[in-house]
């Protein structure tokens, strides 16, 4: 039985999409409500849900009344074929994180531990990004995506009952560990207790990560060894 769950966020945390995912959105946008032009750039996409993220985008092109499910779906809908075809043309664009590669090895590689992701992506749109940056993602036993909750803060429990197959149980507390770029990712888990780990390679720094409560914080994960090790020693 397994003893550890480190969920990865993906955007700004495994890698970077070379701005496939807005380019993507706004498209299907277009698509949706005839709406090419609008005033958007206020509106942060990191440490969202890609469901929170249309339902913002929709109001904020003056969606009428409120906005339906449908609409929603439909909109990530299309997303996911935009998604696809600008990684087909943009895969070089595509960046991999300094040392994530290694770091994911590392803990691949440690008998105690399941890999996991915990992201704001739709499950299609995550598989769409991890392939088109050659990582396979089978690689990771467990996920909680965006199209499981809108609310990012529902995630972590959403992965740690999936996890319970590998644990012979539920996982919580220090059992989990979250990796990501952004506070949302800091404060998500609290409700299970998890571990989280920020690094700055988005658009927060150290400073704001530990502000949230990162119990540790890394400019980057280049030196994937130190990283690895201090997962392992906040988890026991």
């Amino acid at each position: 039985m397994k003893r550890l769950l480190v969920l990865f966020d993906i955007d700004g945390t495994i890698l970077l999409s070379g701005g496939a995912g807005r380019r993507a959105i706004l498209s299907a946008l277009a698509d949706e409500t005839g709406v090419s032009e609008a005033p958007l750039d206020h509106i942060r996409f990191d440490g969202k849900t890609d469901p929170q993220i249309a339902l913002e985008l929709l109001g904020a092109v003056g969606a009428a009344g409120p906005i339906a499910e449908e609409l929603i779906a439909s909109l990530i809908a299309r997303y996911l074929v935009h998604l696809e075809s600008d990684l087909s043309l943009n895969a070089a664009r595509v960046t991999v994180m300094p040392g994530m590669l290694e770091l994911l090895d590392l803990v691949e590689a440690e008998e105690r531990a399941v890999l996991g992701l915990l992201t704001g992506n739709v499950s299609a749109g995550a598989a769409l990004k991890l392939k088109a940056a050659a990582i396979e993602p089978q690689r990771f036993r467990v996920g909680a995506y965006g199209s499981d909750h809108a609310d990012r803060a529902a995630l972590p429990p959403i992965a740690a009952r999936r996890a319970e197959p590998l644990f012979g149980r539920v996982p919580g507390g220090r059992e989990v560990v979250i990796i990501g770029d952004t506070p949302a990712d800091v404060t998500c888990g609290r409700s299970i207790g998890a571990v989280s780990i920020g690094v700055a390679t988005g658009s927060y720094s150290t400073q704001v990560l530990e502000a949230a409560g990162a119990h540790a914080t890394f400019q980057d994960f280049s030196e994937p060894l130190r990283v690895r090790d201090t997962l392992l020693s906040l988890t026991g």
